[in-house]
């Protein structure tokens, strides 16, 4: 079995609980998008959601609504990437 996130269950609980937010409209946002696209995310996918959850609530909502883009190590091609899958949620 290969040790991605689609074939372990503890990863994909893990990635779960890491989505639950403290606003919730980060809350809504983050579990409408798992409810529908967590089956079908990529691993680079899956980092990209790991490193948007390390922010602050503030700072996610920003980036949610387009009001920041991201910065610092979250400055990355599928981070940006899998952001604008956010947005369009």
């Amino acid at each position: 079995m290969s040790d991605n996130h689609q074939s372990d269950p503890v990863k994909r609980a893990r990635l779960r609980w890491r989505a639950r937010r403290g606003l919730l409209e980060n809350d809504l946002i983050v579990t409408r998008f798992l409810d529908e696209h967590e089956a079908s995310l990529t691993d680079e996918e899956v980092d990209a959601f790991s490193r948007l959850m390390e922010l602050s609530d503030n700072e996610l909502m920003d980036l949610l609504l387009a009001r920041k883009e991201p910065v610092g190590e979250a400055d990355l091609p599928h981070v940006h990437a899998l952001l604008a899958r956010l947005r369009a949620a």
